[in-house]
């Protein structure tokens, strides 16, 4: 009887380590984790409770994660729902410092516990309006990028300023995410427009180009390339779905703005699907530019306070390399991208270990400044304005399969060093994971399923 006892108290222990587990990897996919991530985190944090991996079965998926621990006479399992999905890297970070604290200082499931909870409660580095100013000097920062002049930046900066309040409103009221999105491109491209009357500014309409591109989905584009290079293919399906949905909720409150407003390409003189993408500032007004939109994104990736200079430095790298490659070098728009990411991935996977965070931290934010916001308009506004003369599919199509190329090449670049770098530093982490766990063992601190 009483080794029956024992046997329902190990069981429970083992559903309460199952729990913690699926926790672990809800907060990760909600915070925009790439599918590998969250599968060595939960490794390493069943490595911590004693569970062995040849015992461990997980099945990771946008909406659900599934894990299972069997061996020849039992099999328990537990299911964790997914709801809200958003972008945290802070606690991305927080959760790959717990993994491994856990090891290496002994913590008891209630420390851990504790632990978690503590990461999952955490406010925001940045208030809500100051998230928003981020996010409307990012999109300045991608208008002087395409060659505005600093009143368009302003302009830009302010429309997109509101527009991410009205989401974020929207948002709080309950209305879909879609429908959100929409909304903010919408009431964006209202501004926008509106500003182009002010007789201010030498290029009036630049800020129609990007007071929108908050809107545009960084994370979960680069997330897709990563999980379907890793092989996790439903995930990434899944990801490149409501990317597309993200995108085309954009498009919609844009295109619906422009329908209301009766505005069309040749009302704003030929100047809209013709605005020129070659740099005609230095490159340090682009460097600032590029530095700007950095540190705005990362605001709304919720980055530590003390990476915001490390990610102001990587995207002034990617734009100047991706610009030297482009018009110094001629290769064209589309290798200067990759080269603009692959440079700043290729030294983040050295700078991860000076900063002491996942290398998606660093990589992204600096990135996303290189997102071609000139041609995917270039082609929305195509197809949107079809008149039935030669040649306007033709265009609007190859500035969209351009755009695609561009967006594609970004995501390789980040991801492709960092993949092959993992190869590399896999190895040496399970090698040191297995020593911090036979230390374990013989503190006594260790105790197997």
């Amino acid at each position: 009887m009483e080794k029956e006892t024992m046997t329902d108290r190990e069981v429970l222990l083992l559903r309460r380590k199952l729990d913690l587990l699926l926790r672990t990897g809800k907060l990760l996919m909600e915070s925009a984790a790439d599918t590998n991530r969250i599968e060595r985190n939960m490794k390493r944090v069943a490595a911590f409770m004693g569970i062995p991996e040849d015992k461990l079965h997980l099945d990771v998926r946008w909406t659900m994660i599934m894990v299972n621990v069997s061996d020849e006479k039992h099999s328990f399992s537990k299911f964790q729902k997914c709801e809200k999905h958003g972008i945290n890297m802070t606690t991305i970070t927080e959760i790959s410092h717990l993994s491994w604290n856990a090891i290496e200082q002994d913590y008891s499931l209630d420390r851990y516990e504790e632990e978690l909870e503590k990461i999952a409660a955490k406010p925001r580095n940045y208030v809500p309006y100051i998230v928003a100013i981020g996010a409307g000097f990012a999109c300045g920062g991608f208008c002087k990028l395409f060659g505005c002049d600093w009143i368009a930046f302003l302009f830009a900066s302010i429309c997109a300023f509101i527009g991410f309040r009205v989401r974020a409103r929207c948002i709080e009221f309950g209305i879909n995410v879609y429908m959100s999105i929409a909304l903010a491109a919408f009431v964006s491209t209202c501004l926008a427009y509106a500003s182009s009357f002010s007789g201010l500014s030498a290029t009036p309409y630049h800020p129609l180009l990007a007071c929108a591109l908050f809107i545009v989905p960084g994370v979960p584009l680069i997330n897709f390339v990563d999980d379907m290079i890793d092989n996790h293919l439903l995930v990434g399906i899944t990801r490149a779905a409501n990317t597309m949905m993200m995108v085309g909720a954009m498009t919609f409150g844009i295109a619906f703005a422009m329908r209301v407003l009766v505005m069309n390409d040749v009302a704003i003189d030929h100047k809209f699907s013709e605005l020129s993408m070659v740099p005609h500032d230095p490159y340090y007004v682009y460097a600032i530019a590029a530095a700007i939109a950095a540190m705005g994104f990362s605001m709304i990736f919720n980055i530590q306070r003390r990476l915001l200079w490390v990610v102001a430095l990587g995207g002034i790298l990617a734009v100047c390399t991706r610009n030297f490659v482009n018009f110094e070098l001629g290769y064209g728009p589309v290798i200067g991208s990759f080269m603009g990411s692959f440079v700043v991935s290729l030294i983040a996977v050295k700078a991860v270990h000076w900063f002491d965070v996942p290398n998606h931290v660093l990589t992204i934010p600096s990135v996303i400044p290189m997102i071609p916001g000139v041609l995917m308009y270039r082609s929305m506004l195509g197809f949107i304005n079809l008149h039935g003369v030669i040649g306007e599919v033709t265009n609007a199509f190859a500035n969209g399969m351009n755009s695609a190329l561009i967006i594609l090449c970004i995501s390789l670049g980040v991801a492709v060093p960092n993949i092959f770098a993992r190869r590399y530093i896999a190895k040496d982490r399970q090698r040191y994971l297995e020593e911090e766990l036979e230390k374990r063992r013989q503190r006594g601190k260790f105790i197997e399923w």
